[in-house]
C-alpha cells in the first residue's frame, strides 16, 4: 500500500496520530501537498461519507475521521497556501438568529471541508447583515443557513431577502437546512437550495457551483 493509500484508509479508521505521522513522510518524500490531500485525506473523507450516507457508519466515526483529517490538514496548509492552491470553493456557514443549535451545523461544515471546502463559520445566533458581510468579506459563493426551531425559520428568509435586495443572487448562492426545515421552505422562500443532511449539503453545494 503506498503512504497515499495509508493516509486515507488510516484517515477511515479515524487514527489521527498516524495521519499526521504519515502526512509528514509524505511531504518529506516531496509528494505535493495538493497530491497528499486530494489522494489521501479528501479520498478518505469521501469513503467516509459514503459510508455515513448508506448507514454504514455513525456520527462517532465521522467525528473521529474529520479529527484525523484535520490532523493532517494542519500539516498541509502552509504548503498549500505557498503554492496557493485554490479550495473547491468558500461556504459561509451559520445557524440564524435566535438559534443556539449548531450540532448539525458543524457536521455539515465537517463533510465540506471533508470535500475540499474552505468553510468560514459564523457559529450560531447570527443576524442576517452578518451572513451577508462574512460572505462579502470571504469572497464566499454560497451562504449556509441552519435551524433547529420553528421560530427561526423566519430568520432564513431575512438572509435570502438580504442577498436579493443588494443584488447579490447572481454571486452568493443561500442553502438552507436543519431538522423543520422542508425543500418545500426553501422554495418559499427563494433559498437557491435545501439540504437534508451533512452529506446531502456537498451534493447539493456541488450542484450549485456546477461542480463535477
Amino acid at each position: 500500500m503506498d503512504i497515499l493509500a495509508e493516509i486515507s484508509k488510516n484517515l477511515e479508521n479515524g487514527d489521527d496520530e498516524q495521519v499526521g505521522r504519515l502526512t509528514r513522510e509524505a511531504l518529506d518524500q516531496k509528494i505535493p501537498a495538493k497530491t497528499i490531500l486530494d489522494n489521501g485525506l479528501l479520498a478518505g473523507m469521501k469513503t467516509i461519507g459514503a459510508k455515513f450516507k448508506n448507514h454504514e457508519i455513525f456520527l462517532p466515526d465521522v467525528l473521529l475521521a474529520a479529527r484525523a483529517m484535520y490532523a493532517g490538514l494542519d500539516l498541509l496548509k502552509p504548503h498549500l497556501i505557498a503554492d496557493d492552491v485554490p479550495m473547491v470553493g468558500r461556504v459561509v456557514l451559520g445557524t440564524v438568529q435566535g438559534d443556539l443549535h449548531d450540532i448539525g451545523k458543524n457536521l455539515v461544515g465537517i463533510m465540506l471541508k471533508g470535500a475540499g471546502f474552505e468553510i468560514v463559520d459564523l457559529g450560531n445566533d447570527v443576524p442576517p447583515e452578518r451572513f451577508i458581510n462574512a460572505a462579502l468579506e470571504n469572497e464566499a459563493s454560497v451562504i449556509g443557513l441552519s435551524a433547529l426551531l420553528t421560530t427561526t425559520m423566519p430568520n432564513m428568509k431575512k438572509v435570502v431577502d438580504l442577498v436579493r435586495e443588494k443584488g447579490l443572487s447572481d454571486r452568493i448562492k443561500v442553502i438552507i437546512g436543519g431538522a423543520p426545515v422542508t425543500e418545500e421552505y426553501a422554495g418559499d422562500i427563494g433559498a437557491d437550495a435545501y439540504a437534508f443532511d451533512g452529506v446531502n449539503s456537498v451534493d447539493r453545494i456541488k450542484q450549485l457551483l456546477n461542480i463535477e
